[in-house]
């Protein structure tokens, strides 16, 4: 009896100095139908990146030629791919230094592989993902001067294209689709990224990317009005008007 085993069409970059971490993900991935194409160091991943052009990016940050803070610095001057960071660090703020660059998650060394390859899937899937509810059939929402195309997942700063990775439009998709309403940290976290919390600091994975989001959209990030904070639960956009509809901010 044959087996027919789950395809994916989709090209996943494994970069870790670790030759025995890179031939266990790579037979792993493999196996559940990803191609796999793999690095060594920062130098070699971004070269393999630029000829593989992959669909997302498992990237190890203690490397060596450049680290994978570098690499991903280097990424995002050119690239909106998505990537998951591996960090054996203990310190949080080292993990956070990553999702600032850029990265869109991080794992934790030692992890299982059964856990990396769940937040892959979950990216990639959560990437693919149609529109959100609330959103208008038009797929655009005009916001004071910021332009959001939910159909062509582009988002506009006056006349200006601002770059956002997949993450932080999906964030974004979601904080607009219920405009007015409060998120906590962790429905955030599992509406967007797909899993719950299981220690607090995963919610910062959260707070990193309202504050890129803040950087890139607020003309004042530090006094944000587009995407505001909830005191004691999480996140809000400012309740978008409907075109028509008497704006009464006191209601």
């Amino acid at each position: 009896m044959s087996v027919t085993l789950e395809t994916h069409k989709e090209k996943i970059l494994v970069v870790d100095d670790e030759a025995s971490i890179r031939r266990i993900l790579e037979t792993r991935l493999s196996m559940i139908g990803y191609t796999v194409v793999t690095a060594a160091d920062g130098e070699e991943a971004l070269t393999k990146f630029r000829q593989e052009q992959p669909d997302l990016v498992v990237l190890d940050v203690m490397m060596p030629k450049l680290d994978g803070y570098g690499v991903c610095q280097e990424l995002r001057k050119e690239s909106d791919v998505p990537i998951i960071m591996l960090t054996a660090l203990g310190d949080v703020a080292d993990r956070i230094t990553g999702l600032e660059l850029g990265a869109d998650d991080y794992v934790v060394k030692p992890f299982s592989p059964k856990e990396l390859e769940a937040r892959i899937r979950s990216v990639l899937r959560r990437i693919e993902k149609t529109s959100t509810s609330g959103i208008p059939s038009s797929g655009v929402i005009q916001v004071g001067n910021i332009r959001i195309d939910t159909n062509k997942r582009q988002v506009y700063k006056g006349d200006e294209r601002i770059r956002l990775t997949g993450m932080e439009f999906m964030l974004l998709e979601l904080l607009v689709g219920r405009s007015g309403e409060p998120f906590s940290r962790a429905e955030i976290l599992e509406q967007v990224w797909g899993y719950t919390p299981e220690r607090h600091v995963d919610t910062r994975v959260v707070d990193v990317h309202i504050s890129r989001l803040r950087a890139k959209l607020e003309e004042d990030p530090s006094n944000p009005e587009l995407i505001l904070t909830a005191r004691g639960t999480g996140y809000l956009f400012q309740r978008i008007t409907e075109p028509g509809e008497a704006s009464n901010k006191n209601q």
